[in-house]
């Protein structure tokens, strides 16, 4: 039962009324007997520093933060953990003594979702389609975990040349790419071992909307990920899966990128398992 020590924690987006993290949030609490409440917030870009202070005035748990303010949430906090400065990006808000720090945990949940498939990332090439928050993390894990080649294509040539430069600063050869350069874009992309979509382009309710991709740029033996969760079966995924590739959504990164901000928050270890079965049920049509 919620009482007046129940710790709340939340979900800070706009829009935020799709979202499955409170089922996966909710059934963890209950399952470790924690006297916690999750619960997702609308924010208006106009509310964000707002709603960032109340965290400290209502004494949250902690928050997570979906788009469109993952980028900038950042400079109404305290201070960023090392990794959510590299990436230049948060999703998860700690309060620790009496400051609120800035974590990424998208990045350790896109890389324990790829080990979660099979795939190891060392030497291979890698394709990520679009430039915001959800590329930055997955292009500095790709390149932190030791990826050969990392190639971003976004439509605005410069923020897939920020994105290019982010990259190759650690050490990985990186390219940038527009969607006009076809040519180049069908070599790069039917060449990778990974590509990864990470834009909302096919989330529901916009299911038919989906990247400017052709079945030809795809081939077997290549993994395809697209960070959509809800549909699990994109535009996108059912193109890339008609030559062969492997394809798996973002219902992995969610989850392990939830279990990473669980931890965070209550210094447990999340239980997988549960959040796994109630992030399942919560997809499903009907779900909640």
């Amino acid at each position: 039962m919620i009482s007046g020590r129940t710790r709340v924690y939340g979900l800070f987006g706009f829009p935020v009324g799709h979202s499955v993290s409170p089922a996966m949030h909710n059934a963890a609490f209950a399952a470790l007997g924690l006297d916690g409440v999750y619960a997702a917030f609308p924010v208006p870009p106009e509310g964000l520093e707002s709603a960032v202070a109340a965290i400290k005035a209502l004494n949250l748990g902690g928050v997570n933060v979906t788009v469109p303010h993952k980028e900038t949430v950042g400079s109404f906090l305290d201070q960023l953990a090392k990794e959510a400065r590299l990436i230049g990006a948060v999703n998860t808000i700690v309060l620790e003594d009496g400051k609120l720090v800035g974590h990424n945990t998208d990045a350790g949940g896109f890389l324990r979702s790829l080990t979660e498939a099979g795939f190891s990332v060392p030497g291979t090439k890698v394709v990520v389609l679009g430039a915001g928050g959800a590329a930055r993390a997955a292009g500095v894990q790709l390149a932190i975990s030791g990826a050969g080649r990392v190639v971003f294509v976004n439509r605005t040539p410069a923020r897939a040349e920020a994105m290019a430069e982010l990259v190759s600063q650690q050490g990985v050869e990186a390219a940038a790419l527009s969607w006009e350069q076809s040519g180049r874009l069908k070599q790069e992309m039917s060449s990778a071992d990974l590509v990864v979509q990470t834009t909302t382009l096919g989330m529901h309710p916009e299911v038919e909307s989906c990247p400017s991709v052709d079945p030809r740029w795809f081939r077997q033996g290549q993994l395809v990920y697209d960070m959509v969760y809800n549909p699990s079966r994109t535009r996108f995924l059912e193109i890339a899966g008609q030559s062969g590739a492997t394809t798996i959504s973002g219902s992995g990164m969610l989850l392990h990128q939830g279990a990473l901000s669980f931890q965070l928050w209550t210094g447990r270890e999340a239980p997988l398992a549960v959040m796994r079965q109630a992030l399942r049920e919560a997809l499903q049509p009907g779900g909640s």
